[in-house]
């Protein structure tokens, strides 16, 4: 098995340790991800965000980097944040690292779209107007 780093974390997240953990002298491209909250969605104001996890949330989150860290033969790291979020607060960080660019930008781009699909965390809008949703449920 491939050592990844690969977290579910309720504090904010260290992007430069999740790049560390995969930059080194023989990549030449690191390519780092993060997923930020943004203001609106749907035409609606965002205030905040609220993102739950799964207790076996970390166990999916290893599946995934593992699955495209072996796939494509690049180190790869991701963390995701949970608790309760702000506009401009990190939520996912994701890294992958390669000797070519190209590379790095499909496995980072492949990492994302697995942890979105297959890591079991859900996601609580809050809006301007005092409404809230789950996404994704």
């Amino acid at each position: 098995m491939v050592d990844v780093l690969a977290e579910i974390s309720s504090t904010p997240i260290d992007s430069s340790a999740v790049e560390n953990a995969v930059a080194g002298p023989q990549h030449g491209a690191v390519v780092l991800f993060s997923g930020v909250v943004r203001d609106h969605d749907g035409g609606q104001t965002v205030s905040a965000l609220e993102y739950q996890a799964h207790p076996e949330a970390e166990r999916f989150m290893r599946a995934c980097c593992t699955a495209v860290a072996e796939q494509s033969g690049l180190p790869v790291a991701a963390v995701h944040r949970v608790g309760n979020l702000v506009v401009g607060d990190v939520a996912l960080v994701a890294a992958v690292a390669a000797p070519h660019r190209a590379e790095a930008f499909a496995a980072c781009a492949l990492l994302v779209e697995r942890i979105k699909a297959e890591v079991p965390i859900w996601k609580r809008q809050h809006f301007a107007s005092g409404v809230s949703e789950w996404v994704g449920l």
